[in-house]
């Protein structure tokens, strides 16, 4: 199972979005359901790096949270689209003025 960019978990945000807040709970436990049963069998972390706590999201996201220093792996990708989403906003000039 992929979590990053989900189709079914994108579905229920959808409809929180319109205010549908009944279907998108129905959307997102099938998520949860779906994301259970596939833990089960699968490596559901899409952390690259050797990590003793690689696929313990709640220990890891935990950790995380505790030293407010970085960001874990997985979160990366997601963190980078919202900033690049809002450095257009300024014509990605923050990243031209860092390089140079």
């Amino acid at each position: 199972m992929i979590i990053d960019g989900n189709p079914k978990e994108k579905k229920a945000m959808e409809e929180f979005h319109k205010g549908n807040r009944a279907e998108g709970l129905k959307i997102q436990d099938e998520f949860v359901e779906d994301l259970r049963n596939a833990m089960k069998t699968q490596d559901h972390c899409s952390c690259t790096k050797a990590c003793k706590f690689h696929g313990k999201c709640i220990e890891c996201v935990a950790i995380h949270r505790a030293h407010e220093d970085h960001l874990p792996n997985c979160f990366h990708n997601m963190i980078n689209k919202k900033i690049m989403n809002i450095s257009e906003l300024t014509e990605h000039t923050i990243a031209e003025d860092f390089n140079k």
